[in-house]
This record gives structure tokens, C-alpha cells and sequence, in this order.
């Protein structure tokens, strides 16, 4: 899903269109109505002209007033349908390009969220949103200003075109003598918006990604005292989206005066080739050829009118099949776990035990991060993992949620491979506090639910309660709807954990996942945690990660890894007995506590 730089495609590339158009499907009667109507504005188009030819080569000629005042009428009344018609016609086409966008979007976020993690590890989350909001948004023109309206501007030109040529065939010619001037402008035209609007599509997603990254790490651009180098990067993509929006002003600025010009002219030998035959002509005949001049200066008129809009359409159309493609490639991604690759195992609660059978995983081929790795917790034991970072402590997490998928050996949670289980099922039973908490924008409440609303506030308060934690949280504006913002910024590292905390608690899992639980929390608050720590994990499986030794000294089994390796594995005592890779580890980190801290 990389944002390669996009490629000139076929306007009318036939099996993407037919893609787009079947998620249509579900409202094929308001585009039959929308196809209906373009037809019909096609056929109206030439109808006013025509009565005003009528009007004054017949009833005018004959002063018959009476027809003049009912040839008024009608042309009101068709005035007042078509505008009826291509106000419905507008409005339909644009519902349809927002229940198309809306059920493409949504196919295209939940197609994200089952993603494998790796998907995130290589797709900037800058592409993915301009994936999820610009380029649908463009696939919305495809409706609106793209192929259905396109499709009513060609049938209005061949109409009038049609009705021209046979009211007068050699004045039709004379008038359109310029035409084919028009096609080269409009194809020249047509060629340089295109390819500024691929440069500008290229640009907000770089724009989009460069923004998002930035503002998600500013405290580290700000620590570093490096936001003028940022700057000038972003001044650079900046420089680009500007630079290929002014080339597209430019066409734009060229084209339209040209067309008025060659409209000009157009009109200009209309009338001089139809008042010198009308000069040439006797009574009757100039009478005739007068109502065909104010008639073809309206045709003309209704002729260029979709002429100078065609183009920029067709340059529409165009960037919205380019945008199809790029969403249809998040949707026809691969890289998730698909229903027939869960397994039908579901049960409600987990005993906890877990065996790691030979696993090996690597997030890149041919650098493995875990190598051979064997173990087994029983129900209710607590396992320590230690070791250097980088050795593979977060890995063997990820791999027990199915997070990422192992390239040799099995996991099995109670005796069964985790291949069997269906994901939910599992991932349900897994409670995990992070080192790096995440909370999203929103009230603490919502935060500690994820807007479950099978969970009552009183659970909440409760498990908030466990942990010496409502008395904080009531005291802030709004106690449990306080709004924490954007990634949690209103509290503090430690009350984001612990936050954090509540909500492992509150789900109540058969394994829980403590990763750098207790890394951001000061003393005073590790205090307060510990107990409920104790509490938590008697009577179920618990896996800690902790650089701090000292949290895991209570542990049933400690695992030691290093660079991917199991090297020891046994008790606290065991290990520090044993004089190896742990009692290295731990007679570091407390002889010399800075080497670590």
C-alpha cells in the first residue's frame, strides 16, 4: 500500500468502472431515474431555440399575437421543467456519489482494522487516511461530476448538434468552423490539468502522512530543537502541492478565454454568413434566415456551455478511477486473517495455559527476531520475560494475540493451536496493559468501555475502586466524562496507565499481559497498583514484561531471552543460583542502576 506516484491511466478503464458501479447496485432505481433524466435533458435542450425560431419566422412574421403569448407560455413551461429536471438530475447524481462514498468507506475501515500489524508497520498512517477520506471523496466525482453527467453534456451536445444540422447543414458548418480549434485546446487542456491533479493527489497524501507523523512525535521535534529542519521539509511538499495546483490555475486561465474567443468567432461568422444570405434573400426567406440566426445563437451558446465544462470532467473522472484504484487496493489486501483461517473454537473462558511450541517469526524475511522458541505456563502461573530490548519479550506477546503470524512452529492456549480459535474469541480473553498506553479522544469513561454498552458505569466504578482510582477520577471536571483529548494529553504518563489499568481490570480476562506495566508510573503510584496487581493475577494466567527485576521476584517461572533466544528459564532464585545471563542482568541493574535508569 505505498504511495508510489500515480500513472496515467485510461479514462475509461472498463472493469474498474464496472467495480465502482456495483456498489451502485444497492440503488439502481435512483440511477435509472439519473440516466432517465440525462436523456431527458438532452431532448429539452433544443426545444427553447426551436420556439423561438417558430415565434418569429411564423407567428411574428404573421402578427398573430395570440400564438406569440401561447408560444410564451410554453416556453416558461419548458424553462420551468428543465430547470426542475437538472435540479434533480444535479441533486440525485450527488446523492448517489454519497451512498456509494459511504459504503465504500466503510468497507475500506473495517478492511483496516482487520488488518495484520505488519500492514501498519510499512503504510505510513498518513497514506491510509487520505485512502480512507480524500481518495474515497474523489470517487464520489465519478458520480456527481464524472461519467452520469459527462454522459448527459455529450447526449445535450448531439442533440443540439442533430436539431442544427437539420434546420440549416450549411450554416451548422459555417458556424462550427472553429470546432475542431476547440478539440486541441480542450485536449491540450484536458492533458495539463491531468497531470497537475496526479502531482496534487501525490501531494496531500505526503502532506497528510509528513503531518500526521509530525504531530504524533512534535514533543520529540521540540525536544531536539528541530522544528526548523522539519519546517523546511515540509516546506518542500508544500512547495510541490502549491507549484501543481498554480499549473492547474494556468490551464484553467488559458482555456476558458479561449473557448469565449472561439465562441466569439463562432458567432461572429453566424451572423455574417447568415445576415449576407439573408440580404441576397427576398421577404419570406430573410424572415426565415433572421429566426435561424437567433435561433443558432442559442444553440451555440447551449453548445459551448457543456463544451467548456467537458474537459475539466473528463479530468474528474480520471483522477476518480485513479483514486479507485489506489482504495480497491486497500480492500483487495491480503495481509489479514480471514474467516476460514480463524477456526470455530469460541469458548467463553479460558483455563490459561499456554505453550510455545519451536516458534519462529520474523517481521522481515531473513532477520528473525524469534528463534526456536519453547515454553509452557500452566493455568494460573505467572511468567516473567526479561532481557535486553530487541530481544523479543513484545514479539512473543504479539504472536500469543495473533497479532502477527509465525513463520515455523505452533502456539497452542490450552491445548488447542491458536489457528483454531476464532479471533474475537481470543483476543477476549487477553487483557493487555501496554508500556505505550494509547487513549483515545473522548471521556475517561469511554476509554476505559471502548463504548462497550454491555459495561454499566457501576463496573466501572468499581474496578475503579480496585485501584484506588475513583477518588482521582471524580475530582477532576466532569469526574468520568472528562474529556482526556487526543491521545490522553490532559493526563499525566502515569494516570494514563493506570487508566489503562482499569480497563484490563474491568474486562476481567483469563490471560492477562502486563507490558511495562508499571514503567511510567511513579513510586507512590506503583504502590497503589501493586495490590491490585496481586489481586489480578491470582487465579489466572499472567505474563509480565518488566525491565524492573524487582516487580517480578514473585513470579512462578521468569524466561530470559536474548536476541531472540531462550537462553534461562526457572524461578528468581533458581536463576540468581544458577549465576548465568539473569544474575548478570540483575546484579547490573542494581550495582549500577544508571546503565539502565
Amino acid at each position: 500500500m505505498s504511495d508510489q506516484p500515480a500513472k496515467k491511466k485510461k479514462v475509461l478503464d472498463v472493469s474498474l468502472l464496472k467495480r465502482v458501479f456495483r456498489y451502485a447496485a444497492p440503488y439502481k432505481t435512483r440511477f435509472f431515474i439519473s440516466i432517465f433524466l440525462s436523456i431527458a435533458l438532452a431532448v429539452l435542450a433544443p426545444v427553447r431555440p426551436y420556439l423561438i425560431q417558430k415565434t418569429v419566422t411564423t407567428f411574428i412574421a404573421q402578427e398573430n399575437i395570440n400564438w406569440v403569448i401561447w408560444i410564451t407560455v410554453i416556453q416558461i413551461a419548458v424553462l420551468l421543467v428543465e430547470t426542475g429536471a437538472r435540479f434533480y438530475f444535479t441533486f440525485i447524481t450527488a446523492w448517489l456519489g454519497q451512498h456509494v462514498v459511504n459504503d465504500i468507506r466503510q468497507q475500506v475501515y473495517r478492511k483496516i482494522v482487520g488488518l495484520n500489524l505488519r500492514q501498519f508497520d510499512q503504510t505510513p498512517i498518513g497514506t491510509l487516511t487520505t485512502r480512507t477520506i480524500n481518495d474515497i471523496e474523489s470517487i464520489n466525482d465519478i458520480f456527481a461530476d464524472g461519467l452520469i453527467p459527462i454522459v448527459a453534456d455529450l447526449l445535450s451536445i448531439i442533440s443540439i448538434f442533430i436539431v442544427m444540422l437539420v434546420t440549416d447543414w450549411k450554416l451548422t458548418l459555417i458556424c462550427l468552423a472553429p470546432f475542431p480549434l476547440l478539440i486541441i485546446a480542450t485536449y491540450f487542456f484536458k492533458e495539463s490539468v491531468n497531470k497537475s491533479f496526479m502531482i496534487v493527489r501525490n501531494a496531500v497524501a505526503a502532506l497528510n502522512a509528513f503531518v500526521q507523523e509530525h504531530l504524533t512525535g512534535m514533543a520529540v521535534v521540540q525536544s531536539f530543537a528541530a522544528e526548523d529542519q522539519e519546517f523546511n521539509k515540509f516546506k518542500k511538499i508544500n512547495k510541490t502541492h502549491r507549484d501543481a495546483n498554480i499549473k492547474a490555475i494556468f490551464a484553467y486561465s488559458v482555456f476558458f478565454p479561449v473557448v469565449e474567443i472561439i465562441l466569439a468567432v463562432s458567432t461572429g461568422l453566424l451572423v455574417w454568413w447568415g445576415a449576407t444570405s439573408a440580404l441576397a434573400m427576398s421577404g419570406e426567406e430573410a424572415t426565415e434566415m433572421a429566426g435561424k440566426i437567433i435561433a443558432f445563437v442559442m444553440y451555440l451558446n447551449l453548445l459551448f456551455r457543456p463544451l467548456r465544462v467537458i474537459a475539466d470532467k473528463f479530468n474528474v473522472l480520471q483522477m476518480g478511477m485513479i483514486a479507485s484504484e489506489r482504495v480497491f487496493k486497500v480492500i483487495d489486501n491480503e495481509d489479514y486473517i480471514k474467516k476460514e483461517e480463524e477456526g470455530s473454537f469460541a469458548p467463553e473462558r479460558l483455563e490459561g495455559a499456554i505453550q510455545f511450541d519451536k516458534v519462529q517469526f520474523s517481521y522481515t524475511p531473513g532477520t528473525p527476531v524469534l528463534k526456536n522458541i519453547s515454553f509452557d505456563v500452566k493455568p494460573g502461573e505467572t511468567v516473567a520475560l526479561v532481557g535486553h530490548t530487541g530481544s523479543g519479550k513484545t514479539s512473543i506477546i504479539s504472536l500469543l494475540n495473533r497479532l502477527y503470524q509465525i513463520q515455523e512452529g505452533d502456539i497452542k492456549v490450552d491445548g488447542v493451536p491458536l489457528r483454531e480459535f476464532q479471533l474475537d474469541a481470543l483476543r477476549k480473553n487477553i487483557g493487555i496493559v501496554l508500556q505505550d498506553v494509547f487513549l483515545f479522544s473522548g471521556s475517561i469513561y469511554d476509554n476505559i468501555t471502548l463504548r462497550n454498552p454491555n459495561i454499566s458505569r457501576e463496573q466501572v466504578i468499581q474496578a475503579a475502586q480496585m485501584i484506588d482510582m475513583h477518588e482521582f477520577i471524580m475530582s477532576l471536571p466532569g469526574g468520568y466524562d472528562f474529556n482526556v483529548m487526543e491521545r490522553g494529553s490532559t493526563l499525566s504518563l502515569g494516570q494514563r496507565q493506570l487508566i489503562s489499568f482499569i480497563r484490563a481490570l474491568l474486562y476481567n480476562p483469563s490471560i492477562l499481559v502486563l507490558d511495562e506495566a508499571t514503567s511510567s508510573v511513579d513510586t507512590e503510584s506503583e504502590l497503589l497498583i501493586q495490590k491490585a496487581i496481586d489481586t489480578l493475577i491470582s487465579g489466572r494466567t499472567s505474563i509480565i514484561i518488566a525491565h524492573r527485576l524487582s516487580t517480578i521476584r514473585k513470579a512462578n517461572k521468569i524466561i530470559v531471552l536474548d536476541r531472540g533466544e531462550l537462553k534461562e528459564m526457572g524461578t528468581h532464585d533458581e536463576l540468581l543460583a544458577l549465576g548465568g545471563f539473569y544474575a548478570s542482568l540483575y546484579k547490573m541493574q542494581f550495582d549500577t542502576p544508571k546503565i539502565l535508569h
